[in-house]
């Protein structure tokens, strides 16, 4: 099933030239995955009951045509089956006058809040969202990430409590912010970069301190957010 949804852009949705910020965008794209899961009962309100909540792993964005404030988008949204571990889910984003504006490819995991453990995504689960087969990369896979070798900028940052989401975490949106922070002046005014990558791999909690790590490779610019001992990956940014 496609989930659609309209969304009027605001001011704090936009940025260079009156146009939609990369940030704004993928917070519409979490709202209508979070409301798709409030249909198929496995939303933030069912989260006491069935003790199962969502965990983001991997954002792919593409934006093939960046609209102005103002505007009333349509964002459209679809479960893909993964396997019993991860399950992906695409977007697109239409303008007022139908045209293609964005794509976006997520990855995801169920945990289990009691015993913080990932557990098994169930025919249950996937017959609830009414998965599509269709694929906005087509046959592209959200490949791992690697850390570069060398970096040209760092800084470091320590979370505080508008940081920090529902499950106890810094909110996915914030490694973007985080990543924006540590790119160097000229290159942070290249901006909007129209190609987003993010992996996640360990939660950064309040209190943390982390250090973010810039450098420029094959084009991408990569921001490798660790912990403040660099022992711990938190999270790989790539813009483009």
């Amino acid at each position: 099933m496609i989930f659609k949804e309209n969304f009027k852009m605001g001011l704090t949705d936009i940025g260079k030239d009156n146009k939609i910020k990369n940030i704004a965008i993928l917070k519409m794209l979490e709202n209508i995955g979070s409301y798709h899961s409030d249909v198929a009962g496995y939303g933030s309100n069912d989260i006491p009951i069935k003790k199962l909540t969502w965990i983001l792993l991997d954002w792919k964005l593409k934006v093939l045509n960046r609209p102005k404030y103002g505007q009333t988008l349509e964002v459209d949204t679809w479960a893909r089956v993964g396997n019993r571990f991860f399950t992906y889910r695409d977007f697109e984003i239409y303008d007022e006058n139908k045209n293609l504006c964005a794509i976006a490819t997520s990855k995801w995991t169920l945990i289990n809040i009691e015993e913080r453990k990932m557990s098994k995504i169930t025919d249950e689960v996937i017959d609830s969202y009414n998965v599509e087969e269709k694929e906005v990369f087509p046959g592209e896979k959200l490949d791992r990430l690697q850390i570069p070798e060398d970096f040209t900028n760092s800084i470091e940052y320590t979370v505080i409590r508008k940081d920090i989401d529902i499950n106890k975490h810094m909110h996915n949106l914030y490694y973007l912010d985080l990543a924006y922070e540590a790119l160097p002046e000229e290159v942070y005014e290249n901006r909007p970069f129209d190609n987003v990558r993010i992996m996640y791999k360990k939660e950064i909690k309040l209190g943390d301190t982390v250090i973010c790590k810039y450098t420029k490779k094959d084009n991408k610019n990569i921001v490798v957010i660790q912990s403040q001992d660099e022992k711990n990956l938190h999270a790989i940014i790539e813009l483009e």
